[in-house]
């Protein structure tokens, strides 16, 4: 089987899909992955063709779009700035992926980008969408994320979730056609009719099943796979640094991953001064380029490492609640404190603290709030105990391989989302 597979954004949008790229090699697939360009050593580390896709940004470059994400106050006005970011390159990007998709057999892609469905169906090529966050899934047992659950009987419950799903799915269709519908009518396509309720014909949702997976799902073109995860290299010189800063003890781990924000200097400084004088941390300084303004001997620096390997070392993890970070973290074992930035980093804080494995905190006062709540977690054992058992839980789940099986069983091309 040949697959293209396509994604765009940060670390988080791309690394779960470079790891069912490999999951499709090692099962005797041909992969193509088609992305910027700033992503083409991890996708050759891999194994895996790549294919250049503009924006031909820098780490700069994205580390600004991510910096006006997160200026962004609701989820609709997110996806807009993203599709917006997309126009200068809209044509390049349909033109190279339709040449690609004439030699494949399943395009498997990123759900924000559920208009590339119809682009596949062109050629008869079925499309798969990865959704990285469980609260874009439709089900008639809760309503969409913001929308109140009505505490009414059962059956009109269900008529008010399956209503409220449908309505948000016209609004959404409705600001996304707003901005790229000229640029796929220009190339030939029909405006986005479904984003949350059809968006392709099969959704593998990369959570855990086991902890997130509702009782009804909307339809059966639904699946959740398990997590995704894509590691970066270790480097055993840094882990010895590592190692000798912690002196056989596990310490906080501070990493806000790909988020960039504004005035992130003075953010580290009121934490440098509200955090206690000689405690241990570790500070991955990620793409917001996070500084210890002078050293402190109490205080570690670190660059790109895999976070399998660092978050062994950790006593609990502070971030920003990436899909991809709060996967590890849950992987790891640890208690975690999610201080959220933007998009679905709100929802996997509510559900750290809904799982019993961490809490979260508010963007503005995080810096102040930080020890007190770290504090807390040190003196809360039975928290400790309940993220080493979620870890052993997630241990037995094959995300990736599930992945690969969803896309055979549905690489036959059906006609229709």
């Amino acid at each position: 089987m040949r697959v293209l597979l396509t994604s765009f954004g940060s670390t988080g949008d791309i690394y779960p899909v470079i790891r069912v790229g490999k999951a499709l090699l090692d099962a005797g697939h041909s992969v193509k992955f088609a992305t910027s360009h700033f992503f083409r050593e991890e996708i050759q580390r891999a194994g895996i063709t790549f294919i250049p896709l503009p924006p031909d940004w820098d780490q700069s470059g994205f580390a600004e779009a991510m910096r006006e994400l997160s200026r962004c106050h609701h989820p609709i006005e997110l996806l807009g700035r993203i599709y917006r970011e997309s126009l200068p390159y809209i044509d390049e990007i349909l033109a190279t992926l339709e040449r690609e998709l004439q030699s494949a057999d399943v395009l498997v892609a990123s759900y924000l980008f559920s208009h590339l469905t119809a682009l596949a169906h062109r050629y008869h090529v079925p499309c798969h969408v990865l959704t990285f966050a469980h609260n874009v899934v439709p089900s008639a047992d809760y309503p969409p994320e913001g929308v109140p659950a009505l505490p009414l009987p059962v059956f009109v419950r269900r008529w008010w979730n399956r209503l409220a799903w449908r309505v948000a799915d016209r609004i959404i269709c409705y600001s996304i056609n707003r901005i790229i519908g000229k640029g796929l009518q220009r190339n030939g396509l029909s405006p986005v009719k479904s984003f949350l309720l059809e968006p392709a014909d099969r959704v593998i949702v990369t959570v855990s099943p086991s902890l997130f997976q509702p009782r009804t799902l909307w339809d059966a073109r639904f699946h959740f796979s398990g997590y995704l995860r894509w590691q970066s290299p270790e480097d055993a010189d840094l882990l010895k640094e590592v190692d000798a800063f912690c002196e056989g003890e596990r310490v906080p781990v501070l990493t806000f991953g790909s988020v960039t924000f504004d005035e992130a200097r003075q953010v580290m400084h009121r934490f440098l001064s509200h955090w206690p004088k000689g405690k241990k941390m570790i500070v991955q300084a990620g793409w917001a380029g996070l500084t210890i303004e002078r050293p402190r001997n109490c205080m570690l620096r670190v660059g790109r490492c895999s976070h399998d390997a660092l978050f062994q070392r950790a006593s609990m993890v502070i971030h920003h609640g990436g899909a991809g970070t709060t996967a590890s973290v849950l992987h790891s074992g640890v208690p975690q404190i999610i201080i959220p930035h933007i998009g679905d980093q709100f929802y996997f804080g509510s559900e750290v603290e809904r799982l019993g494995v961490g809490y979260r905190l508010k963007r503005k006062k995080w810096p102040e709030q930080l020890p007190a709540l770290a504090a807390r977690i040190e003196s809360r054992p039975a928290m400790q105990e309940r993220a080493k058992a979620i870890a052993d839980q997630l241990a037995g789940e094959d995300g990736p391989g599930a992945a690969v099986s969803i896309i055979e069983n549905g690489s036959v091309f059906q006609g229709s989302a």
